[in-house]
């Protein structure tokens, strides 16, 4: 990482230099973004996860762009065409666009009508032409009349077919369209003759029109995808008029006949290869953003998924709803165990409902249930109508589950491997009593894309969403920690430094040896080295500990500081632990040394006033309108609960219990001005709603919240 580097990401990153460069040093060294945030504020003077990884994604694209900057270098060095000027302006050159346009006339590429007119000997007279120093063009391509070039209109368009490719390649002519289409540019849709019915959905944007620079990914993506379906016809361009206004200025430079072939070359060479090449250039860019706005509503909706409060360790009783099959039922111990299974049929057809009311009584009463989870899928409003009618012995709570992905989840090889002897239905059912339990735990072992949040995610590029969204799940899992004795193999998967081997050989490792008693005892686990240990260590807990450290997220490489604490106030860790006052002794500015600043010693002191802190919030049991169960039954004006179930750029989707979301428009969500919904609400947030319509044919519904949170 050389100075040059850190300065150009210095600059577009708006950070100091010494961060980036420090950041990097330590991304270089193995660091995963997790553990620098957590453990390495001093280094990096505090930057947080985005941070962090904005400059590891930054350094990416600069090993990119130098790899394409030496591939340029090497291939004009060996046509002999390197000068000293051209090589300066490639080293200097940190935009991609600039570097390829340096590059275009270098670029190696298939026969232009430009390479045969140069062939045919009229790259002299497009020179001549270009200088518009001659009045009589015509008089003078006739000296250029060949065996190859038979009339004086053959010569001059061949010129003309020189000059065209001259103003392509021109960076100033590249630089001005490239500006105006920045400006200027709109997006242009048209439907397909004939597509009319086939491409309804797309309607609003059959003859539709908007600005280039304004548009949201959400409205780009949708009229990408219809291009991709072949209902739209696309155009992305600025007024041709101020194009070839501009380009005129750049080239024309006299009034004469040789200046009117020029304009000619000019018009030519925009239609036919400047405006088409940068067409493509904003199509790709353009979408790029729109793919970079979608996945981040994406990674912002999973991230508060992932990070929704967990009821924690109860006895569970989980029902994944249905009718014509039945309800199927399991009961969960304290660790998600499964304990037993079996179906209920308490609505119609079969409707056997005395039956099972007495399988829910004694199910509860036999495994000393806690807590009852319902999945929202089909029939989940009738079951939990059922459950809340009846009265048990005992304090049981209720709660409805988004059950989204849990048959993608029941067909997996994960849940293949963890229930081998169970189908599906029993695997589905076991998922929604654990999301309840502990939403993160379970919710890692799905694919994000089928959990059903965020906007056009199978439209946006799918390594980059992957990419993304495996961070959110790195940084969800390593914020709240995991509990070593009891973690998936999955969720394991997630910890930072670790990766699927190293989580199954500690699966192997506890199966083998039963619990681990000390953090310590991970170096025993094979193949788990000095690094992964620092990297992973402090996101690990250990319930239970003979050091009560290991349950914190202090890192042991830090404990020293924390014991020398104790033995400073004549006491023990445990008692800095359990009593305010000692801790309120202690001066942090006593044990700053040369590796060791105020953030570490600040989050020891935080740790150690709450060892092992959930930062998650605590849940809340939410109920939908009783007798309200189908679309048809919403009218405008009416007022319900609901609870908030995706957020995209254009509005929120609330869920009030009828089996279809509806849309409360970023225009309704408040009284006042919202630029962004994710300002307003969160992900399973409970918010009341007004109707607003019901389209019944169109599956839709529109709901406001102004004037009602």
């Amino acid at each position: 990482m050389n100075k040059k580097h850190i300065d150009f990401l210095a600059r577009t990153l708006n950070l100091p230099a010494f961060k980036i460069s420090s950041t990097a040093d330590l991304i270089d060294l193995g660091g995963t973004v997790p553990f620098i945030a957590r453990y390495r504020k001093e280094a990096t003077g505090g930057l947080d996860e985005v941070q962090i990884l904005a400059i590891k994604e930054g350094l990416v694209k600069l090993l990119e762009l130098e790899k394409r900057r030496e591939s340029i270098l090497h291939s004009i060095r060996e046509q002999g065409k390197l000068s000293e000027e051209l090589e300066k302006k490639i080293q200097e050159s940190w935009d991609i666009s600039e570097l390829e346009d340096i590059y275009l006339p270098y670029k190696q590429k298939r026969k232009t009508k430009a390479d045969a007119a140069r062939e045919k000997g009229l790259e002299p007279l497009a020179k001549i032409l270009m200088a518009q120093q001659e009045n009589d063009p015509e008089k003078r391509a006739l000296q250029f009349l060949n065996k190859d070039v038979t009339s004086i209109e053959d010569a001059i368009q061949g010129a003309k077919d020189i000059i065209a490719e001259w103003v392509n390649e021109n960076l100033q002519a590249r630089g001005l369209i490239r500006k105006l289409y920045e400006r200027e540019a709109f997006v242009k849709s048209k439907l397909v003759k004939g597509k009319d019915e086939d491409a309804i959905k797309y309607k609003d944007y059959f003859k539709y029109e908007e600005k280039l620079s304004k548009i949201p990914s959400h409205r780009m993506l949708a009229i990408r995808r219809a291009e991709t379906e072949g209902f739209l016809k696309i155009d992305i361009s600025p007024s041709e008029e101020n194009a070839l206004s501009g380009l005129y200025r750049l080239f024309v430079k006299a009034n004469n006949e040789s200046s009117v072939m020029v304009e000619k070359a000019v018009k030519q060479s925009y239609n036919r290869l400047l405006q088409p090449s940068i067409e493509t250039e904003f199509r790709n860019s353009s979408k790029e953003k729109a793919d970079d706005e979608a996945i981040k509503v994406f990674a912002d909706n999973l991230r508060q998924l992932l990070l929704a409060p967990p009821l924690g360790q109860k006895r569970i009783l989980a029902i994944d709803p249905g009718f014509r099959s039945g309800c199927k039922v399991v009961c969960l111990d304290e660790q998600g165990s499964l304990l037993h299974n079996e179906t209920i049929f308490p609505h119609k057809p079969q409707e056997q409902l005395k039956q099972a009311v007495a399988k829910i009584y004694n199910l509860v009463d036999t495994y000393n249930i806690d807590a009852i989870s319902i999945g929202n899928g089909t029939a989940g409003r009738e079951t939990e109508s059922f459950i809340q009618k009846l009265k048990f012995n005992r304090k049981v709570q209720v709660f409805i589950v988004n059950e989204a992905g849990a048959s993608v989840y029941s067909a997996s090889p994960v849940a293949r491997e963890e229930f081998p002897q169970f189908d599906v239905t029993v695997r589905g059912a076991v998922s929604i009593g654990r999301r309840l339990m502990d939403p993160l735990a379970e919710l890692v072992k799905i694919e994000p894309k089928a959990i059903g949040v965020g906007q056009y995610q199978h439209d946006v590029n799918q390594e980059k969403l992957q990419l993304n969204l495996d961070s959110v799940i790195e940084n969800c899992v390593n914020k709240v920690g995991v509990n070593l004795n009891t973690a998936s193999k999955h969720l394991l998967t997630y910890v930072s430094g670790l990766g699927e081997k190293l989580a199954q050989n500690i699966i192997d490792y506890r199966n083998e040896n039963g619990a681990f008693t000390s953090r310590q005892d991970l170096k025993k686990v094979p193949r788990l080295g000095d690094k992964a240990f620092e990297q992973s260590a402090g996101f690990m807990r250990i319930r239970g500990a003979v050091n009560p450290l290991d349950n914190t997220s202090v890192h042991p490489e830090s404990y020293f500081i924390a014991e020398k604490m104790a033995r400073d106030l004549k006491c023990t860790v445990v008692d800095l632990i359990q009593k305010t006052e000692l801790r309120e002794k202690i001066d942090p500015s006593k044990y700053i040394s040369e590796k060791t600043g105020m953030p570490t010693l600040l989050d020891i002191l935080a740790e150690l006033e709450k060892p092992g802190l959930d930062p998650r919030t605590i849940i809340k049991i939410f109920q939908f309108a009783k007798d309200i169960y189908k679309v048809e039954q919403l009218v405008p004006g009416m007022e319900l609960p609901g609870i908030v179930t995706n957020i995209t750029n254009f509005g929120a989707f609330v869920d009030v219990g009828v089996k279809q979301d509806g849309l409360v428009h970023i225009s309704q969500l408040a009284d006042a001005f919202v630029s962004n919904p994710a300002d307003v609400v969160k992900l399973n947030q409970h918010v009341k709603v007004k109707v607003l319509e019901v389209d019944l044919q169109r599956k839709r519904i529109a709901f406001t919240m102004k004037g009602l949170n």
